[in-house]
């Protein structure tokens, strides 16, 4: 059941586009203003100065009417009102042409003139304004009637249109250069919206933000969701990729295992621990990998929390685990805080210490705070990343030495990957190096505080 008018109507004439919604919301207050202004100087200021200047031309008149029918000498009198008539500009015709009311309907300022003359003057009975150049005002004196003309200039405000005309004209250019500007701004959300929907349909449509800020920051939020989503599609196939790739040699060693036994031979020990080593490398693998996506699709809210006491934590439980870990933070206090998601932030930089305890034999991290910045650095005494290796190293499944991997017990290549991506879901970045220290690795993650 439905209350009150219903405006489904309105609904169908409303522009559909945001060009034409916007420019509906700028014309109309234009328009409203355009005609309020028209109203008030027709009502007020133009009544108004038609009344004045009518009542001193009434004046005038008046002045000629006494001294026509003042005289008891028809002729004196005539010859008197014609000579005063004159010198104020008044034409008089005695009897004259009939006079009948008469005015055109668009004359606004006529019926005021009429109304006016009556007024000041009991001896009008007409007023003739079928002439806009010219006024005719038909009187009834003792001698009979005539006639009074005037110019109606003197009456009337000459060329009243200009202020509508001049208002209606700024107007319109004002609407045309604000719709020029709107159509700028609107420009950039529609390449926003092109590129969302061909994004929605498979293609990859380029589009650089720009327009308004918040234009701008909507759009790079787009593109950050748009990389986002492409890097995770790019690591789901690389991560099957991945373990098509590292399940094969453990399974054809079971199966080759298998396929040797005998059921009228006992399987010996080392044999079976074989197979339980190969069955543990499946495990952990599987468990790299679902860590690894668990991070990658992780939307967890972020929290502000001191950076310190934080990393004291991780630092304490590698100790426990048996790693020579240090924390050095010269600069900062217990209370310094920053704004990251801690689960996230505390997998990468535990992936970075297995990196650096798996190829090391010291392992040292360090704080660096700034007023807007966090930095995490991880470093170790191992034998680092060549230069050349840096990009090849970040890339999800990547092993720079396969053999020297399997020894030292390398899960699936994902340490480097989860803390570059924690960096990037930070708004960060991860960065790799030599470190002056221990002159092994130096991997530091960095993000806005």
């Amino acid at each position: 059941m439905q209350f009150g008018p219903d405006f489904d109507w309105l609904k169908k004439v409303m522009p559909r586009g945001l060009y034409g919604r916007a420019v509906l919301i700028l014309l109309l207050p234009v328009l409203t203003l355009v005609l309020v202004v028209s109203i008030m100087f027709l009502q007020r200021h133009f009544e108004d100065v038609t009344r004045q200047m009518t009542r001193s031309v009434a004046l005038e008149i008046g002045y000629v009417v006494r001294s026509f029918e003042a005289e008891q000498n028809p002729e004196r009198s005539l010859h008197q009102a014609a000579a005063i008539a004159q010198n104020l500009r008044i034409g008089m015709d005695v009897p004259g042409p009939p006079v009948s009311d008469s005015r055109v309907f668009y004359d606004v300022s006529g019926r005021i003139v009429a109304d006016e003359l009556r007024d000041q003057l009991p001896q009008v009975d007409h007023v003739e304004l079928g002439n806009l150049d010219r006024v005719r005002v038909g009187l009834n004196g003792p001698r009979g009637p005539y006639t009074l003309s005037f110019d109606r200039e003197r009456v009337s405000a000459s060329n009243p249109h200009q202020l509508l005309v001049l208002l209606g004209f700024s107007s319109i250019l004002l609407t045309v250069i604000a719709g020029i500007f709107l159509r700028n701004q609107l420009r950039p959300i529609k390449r926003l919206a092109q590129a969302a929907e061909g994004y929605g349909r498979g293609r990859l449509v380029p589009y650089r933000p720009g327009g308004a800020a918040e234009i701008r920051s909507a759009g790079t939020a787009f593109l950050d969701m748009r990389n986002r989503l492409e890097r995770l599609a790019e690591q789901r196939g690389m991560m099957l990729t991945g373990i098509s790739h590292d399940l094969r040699t453990p399974l054809t060693r079971l199966q080759l295992s298998l396929s040797m036994l005998s059921p009228d031979v006992e399987p010996d020990a080392e044999e079976i621990a074989a197979m339980r080593r190969d069955v543990e490398d499946m495990s952990s693998m599987v468990n790299a990998f679902l860590a690894f996506a668990r991070d990658a699709a992780q939307d967890g809210q972020s929290e502000t929390l001191p950076l310190l006491p934080f990393l004291r934590r991780i630092v304490d439980d590698a100790a426990r685990s048996g790693h020579n870990i240090s924390l050095h933070a010269p600069a900062s206090a217990a209370e310094d805080q920053a704004t990251f998601r801690p689960d996230m932030l505390r997998r990468a930089i535990e992936n970075l210490i297995g990196n650096a305890a798996r190829y090391g034999e010291q392992t040292r991290i360090e704080l660096a705070l700034t007023p807007r910045a966090v930095r995490i650095a991880v470093e170790d005494d191992g034998p680092g990343i060549p230069e050349d290796q840096i990009e090849e190293a970040l890339r999800p499944f990547s092993r720079l030495d396969p053999a020297r991997s399997r020894n030292r017990g390398e899960g699936a290549g994902l340490g480097l990957a989860i803390a570059a991506d924690t960096a990037r879901n930070l708004g960060g970045q991860l960065r790799l190096g030599r470190s002056e220290t221990l002159g092994g690795l130096r991997a530091e993650i960095a993000f806005p505080r």
